[in-house]
């Protein structure tokens, strides 16, 4: 068993983290006048100060004492990404009560569990939809007291709260200790009902205490954010609790069909995505290249882009490399850098894996994209590359204070301050993953380089036995397949059968042509055979098939996170891939 262990003699015992209040208290009399936020109205953006934001988060806080919020509450929030989901989290941890977000694309079944499960007594949502959903959901959450919309929650809650005093609210404030649950956040669910998993205000301030150590650059000068990923997911919700405590720019945005456009208005210095959304940029920028006729360019560009990426890691960049690279860098690389605001230097991916390719090609054009790893019960990142220690192909090296270790079967364990507490009212459950000594069990395998480096090799859970006993990690054939421009996902198969198959879902902006098209076969059959080319001929994939329907969030196949629903999939087209065995 292997152990690795990064010890920092500063780090403070639970008690000592503090809690997220002091994002804002803690800068409130050096920064009252600087701008903190940027809130879209209208389609332009409008400056916040920390002042008012403090502002509206008090006055907000105050709205929910007089709801008859208590200590320890739960508060659900449904909504988009938007302004005021920021100041409700912060209102609702000012009083010690607890956030519980919602996707703003879950069923009514789901919304239900959630509520019921947290007994949530207040649910912010988002629109004539959600609404809906809720009162069809509502049947099974008595505890719900109030449904209220997020649109007009600042100025209803600060009219409520008016008779609320300062001292009254300042009492509730002080009250609230490190230890106390900041948040209930359910986990997407590949497999079962959903897990509430507790976050308490140490968690979140030891997370980003570590993130800031490792990841300065990101929050330092003028530096800004625009999120759009879903505030329900921790990722995103990690980044916004940064940006507040260490003074980044932070906007929301939740309309992804303009997002380029609002990224050309913002003008964010770092972003954060999960894979997906950098392999949709590259897939896009290459089908709108080879419509234009100039393919050949492109592929030569990304080529130098990979090239000089990987030189730069040994510092042996060549003069030729050096003079193509500077070429495209004015041909290609800059209007692809424009995308994302044309200021971004650095992005963020978590969520899945991204892949040597996309991570070499993204720091070749000037985007360096910083690869980390972590899970909802780890308040996001435990490991990440940074600019003091990065390589590309593994997710980077433990945080402050983060102690990783092997197991004998190959999962990765980790203990640090950012663990969680346990799953809400599921001890089972909890002891399934968390050592009483604090060890969490993450459920993917991985190893740990002689220098520190964390890479992850597959999911304990996934692994597939074929019938001749070979086991199988289906994550390294699966992310290079999905690699390929026309491909969108990929499932890798094989339990108990002779042989490795795959299910290949295509990308339908990439290809719009006929799925029976010897073409398309072509194509992906090269993905096929570039991820054959990673494992041995006992673990390739010997046949696969093109399905008809690609797997989104919205016929239920992907969780809102991106990942597969593995057991759906299995589930529903069984018999599809029984017919991939028939001889």
């Amino acid at each position: 068993m292997l152990y690795v262990t990064q010890e920092n003699p500063n780090l403070a015992k639970l008690d000592q983290w503090g809690t997220l209040s002091l994002d804002v208290l803690d800068r409130l009399d050096r920064d009252r006048d600087e701008i903190a936020l940027r809130r879209l109205v209208g389609g332009e953006w409008n400056d916040v100060t920390l002042g008012r934001f403090h502002q509206e988060v008090t006055a907000a806080a105050k709205g929910l004492i007089a709801a008859g919020v208590e200590h320890g509450d739960r508060v659900a929030i449904l909504a988009k990404t938007r302004y005021e989901w920021t100041v409700l989290d912060y209102a609702i941890w000012w009083i010690g009560a607890v956030t519980v977000p919602i996707y703003e694309t879950s069923s009514a079944a789901q919304i239900a569990w959630i509520l019921q499960d947290s007994g949530a007594k207040i649910i912010f949502h988002e629109d004539g939809d959600h609404l809906a959903r809720i009162q069809e959901a509502r049947v099974e959450a008595p505890e719900l007291e109030s449904v209220r919309p997020i649109e007009e929650a600042l100025t209803a809650l600060a009219q409520e709260g008016a008779g609320v005093s300062d001292a009254d609210l300042e009492q509730r404030r002080a009250a609230v200790v490190p230890g106390d649950l900041a948040t209930l956040i359910y986990t997407s669910g590949t497999t079962g009902r959903p897990k509430g998993c507790e976050l308490t205000h140490a968690n979140f301030r030891a997370e980003l205490a570590g993130a800031h150590e490792r990841l300065e650059v990101l929050f330092s000068g003028d530096s800004s954010t625009l999120l759009f990923l879903p505030l329900a997911h921790v990722f995103a919700r990690i980044i916004q609790v940064g940006a507040i405590r260490h003074g980044a720019v932070l906007g929301h945005t939740s309309d992804i069909a303009n997002l380029v456009d609002h990224l050309g208005t913002f003008k964010p210095t770092f972003v954060l995505a999960v894979p997906r959304v950098f392999e949709k940029v590259f897939n896009s920028a290459s089908a709108k290249a080879y419509a234009e006729g100039k393919g050949k360019i492109f592929d030569a560009a990304v080529r130098t882009a990979i090239a000089y990426s990987r030189a730069t890691e040994t510092g042996k960049a060549s003069l030729p490399l050096k003079l193509k690279h500077a070429l495209f860098s004015k041909l290609v690389y800059t209007k692809l850098r424009n995308a994302l605001g044309g200021r971004a230097r650095y992005a963020i991916s978590g969520g899945a894996p991204l892949g040597d390719r996309l991570g070499h090609f993204y720091r070749g054009l000037g985007l360096n994209v910083f690869e980390g790893y972590g899970l909802t019960e780890t308040t996001a990142a435990l490991t990440v590359n940074h600019p003091g220690a990065q390589r590309i192909g593994t997710v980077g090296v433990p945080f402050p204070g983060v102690e990783v270790r092997v197991a004998e079967d190959g999962e990765l364990q980790f203990r640090g301050p950012q663990v969680f507490r346990g799953y809400w009212h599921a001890e089972q459950a909890t002891r399934a993953v968390l050592s009483e000594d604090g060890w969490f069990s993450t459920g993917d395998l991985g190893e740990v380089t002689e220098d520190g480096f964390v890479k992850i090799t597959g999911r304990k859970k996934e692994i597939i036995v074929t019938a001749g006993g070979k086991n199988v990690s289906p994550a390294i054939l699966e992310d290079r397949v999905r690699a390929h421009p026309l491909v969108s996902q990929c499932l890798v198969v094989g339990e108990g059968k002779p042989f490795v198959a795959a299910l290949v879902t295509i990308d339908r902006e990439a290809w719009e042509g006929d799925l029976d098209d010897p073409q398309l076969r072509e194509e992906v059959q090269k993905a096929i055979d570039d991820a054959n080319s990673q494992v041995s001929r006992a673990e390739a994939i010997r046949k696969f098939v093109i399905l008809p329907e690609d797997w989104t969030e919205e016929n239920g196949y992907l969780t809102p996170s991106f990942k597969v629903r593995r057991h759906m999939v299995l589930r529903d087209l069984h018999d599809t891939i029984e017919a991939l065995y028939v001889r």
